[in-house]
């Protein structure tokens, strides 16, 4: 074996060592020896099927490059954003068909609905969760608001009363409060 090839091994080893060690381990050692508090309340579940998600990398939270402190923030619920104001949110406009609803980018987007009374018309919402804690202003609602055109039958945008955004987001709110109290929080 040539010396550049073992120079090169040594440091390949070396980095693999370095990678390893800069792993951190902490965690799942004070799970499995039962230690409560602090830690233990940093580790994450996914919220998909029980699985687990070890938090924190080489490279992410509270690896090679991040700090202990960014982990405290992840209360291990799997979403991103407030459960409660989640939860009201798709409480409050269950009657509207979902397009797409991401918990961790706290973002609900719903499909056009035509209510019965007005077949001329249809909306669309989003909404947006904007905080981890249950505020009043950690919630914002958009309504599109579309009529179908007498020529031609195609559909135009329309005025949204500004009061319908802010009446949504004070249901959802109030769902949110409900749901709070309920849980005993």
């Amino acid at each position: 074996m040539s010396g550049f090839q073992r120079a090169f091994r040594l440091l390949m080893g070396g980095l693999f060592v370095l990678a390893i060690a800069g792993c951190d381990t902490a965690d799942v050692t004070e799970k499995r020896s039962g230690a409560s508090g602090d830690r233990s309340r940093r580790d994450a579940t996914t919220g998909l099927g029980g699985r687990h998600q070890e938090e924190g990398s080489l490279f992410g939270p509270g690896g090679l490059f991040g700090s202990k402190e960014q982990k405290k923030d992840n209360q291990g619920t799997g979403v991103a954003v407030n459960a409660f104001l989640w939860r009201a949110s798709l409480d409050t406009i269950n009657f509207i068909p979902l397009v797409s609803a991401d918990p961790f980018g706290g973002v609900i987007i719903t499909d056009w609905y035509t209510p019965a009374e007005s077949p001329n018309e249809r909306m669309k919402v989003q909404v947006t969760i904007l905080d981890r804690e249950l505020r009043a202003d950690g919630v914002r609602v958009s309504v599109f608001k579309q009529t179908q055109s007498a020529r031609g039958g195609g559909w135009v945008d329309a005025q949204v009363d500004p009061h319908t955004n802010t009446d949504i987001e004070n249901a959802i709110l109030t769902r949110a409060r409900q749901l709070r109290i309920a849980s005993g929080s």
